[in-house]
């Protein structure tokens, strides 16, 4: 089997480490990792979820590209300072593996991604509920024409208020804006923005809608998006993103087509045992509603990973490319846009 180095580039303010370490010590496409971080913070739990694997620390991003050379760099930084951490990884010669968003403006991530393409290296987002087993079910039902012509979408991810009120929440930078580029829809809402993209093939062109603090925290982002699509076959959609709940998830896609529609669910207080259900007047021996009876696993931060390592490793094609990236950012930025000035945005693709 084709394996991989993996160079883990972060800081004190690096986000779902636990995640990647635990996604990074499952994956046998890895061989081994290397790991920097000028606070050093994370050194220890890393080697306690590596164990072996983890090959070298370093206090510096430079010395880590330059003694270890990584194939893949995952780049775990906030927002406002992960464009130069990509930038230094692609200039090293590696694939990169970014957390979200990235970046706070999407001209930076452009940028990138031209940067990637003309050294043929992957650049990747992640957005991993797109490998989740039910959603790629939905992309294979849509693509062989069971809904037949996309109408509409209406789609919302809702999360907890609860944590907006944590004063150790309000200083992490996903809760700043000059950090983080925006709120709910830059750090949740971008993960279904994405997946009404990817599921069906269409980019988003025209964007509108409103943004705002309703629950009146005391934090500088959005915690409510209200948002309004047009996509490039035409079809129209919507877009609740917002911090409501007490506790948990409320979450679903909906997709509606000329022979029939679409509903993923994700998680309502439990796991959902049939996250997946659609209707088709036109497929061939289907009658009534089916329902999704595969597997609900593997899910999460972990098979993203490992799909990513063996794009790396050139086994496959990557799960996201720096374009499809890209495209949700700009759908993002230019709503933000949208709100600000309430007039509708085009989307630049």
């Amino acid at each position: 089997m084709a394996t991989i180095s993996v160079g883990v580039i972060t800081h004190e303010h690096g986000a779902h480490l636990g995640a990647y370490f635990d996604a990074l010590a499952a994956c046998d496409e890895v061989e081994n990792v290397v790991l920097s971080d000028p606070s050093g913070r994370c050194f220890q739990s890393a080697r306690g979820k590596l164990g072996e694997k983890l090959a070298a620390t370093y206090d510096s991003r430079d010395a880590l590209l330059r003694e270890a050379a990584p194939d893949l760099a995952l780049v775990s930084y906030e927002a406002v300072q992960a464009p130069p951490e990509i930038n230094a990884a692609l200039e090293a010669g590696c694939h990169v593996f970014a957390e979200k968003p990235a970046c706070v403006r999407a001209a930076d991530f452009e940028k990138l991604v031209r940067k990637a393409e003309s050294r043929k290296r992957h650049l990747m987002l992640a957005l991993a509920n797109r490998v989740t087993p039910a959603v790629q079910e939905a992309k294979r039902t849509i693509a062989r024409g069971s809904l037949g012509k996309i109408y509409g979408v209406e789609a919302h991810l809702v999360a907890d208020q609860t944590r907006l009120k944590s004063p150790s929440y309000q200083s992490k930078w996903y809760a700043q804006k000059a950090r983080a580029g925006g709120g709910h829809l830059t750090w949740l809402g971008i993960h279904w923005l994405d997946l009404t993209m990817y599921l069906t093939g269409s980019g988003v062109v025209e964007v509108a809608g409103f943004a705002g603090n309703v629950g009146g925290q005391p934090i500088d982002v959005e915690d409510s998006a209200a948002v309004t699509m047009k996509y490039a076959n035409g079809s129209f959609g919507t877009l609740t993103s917002g911090y409501y709940l007490d506790r948990s998830y409320h979450s679903h896609i909906r997709i509606w087509g000329s022979g029939g529609w679409l509903e993923y669910t994700e998680w309502l207080g439990e796991r959902v045992k049939a996250p997946l259900k659609w209707y088709s007047t036109i497929e061939p021996g289907t009658k009534g509603v089916q329902v999704y009876n595969g597997p609900l696993d593997p899910r999460g931060y972990t098979p993203f990973v490992r799909e990513c390592a063996r794009a790396c490793a050139g086994l496959q094609d990557p799960p996201i490319t720096g374009r499809e990236g890209l495209r949700a950012l700009k759908t993002i930025f230019s709503f933000y846009q949208a709100a600000k000035t309430g007039k509708t945005q085009r989307v630049e693709l």
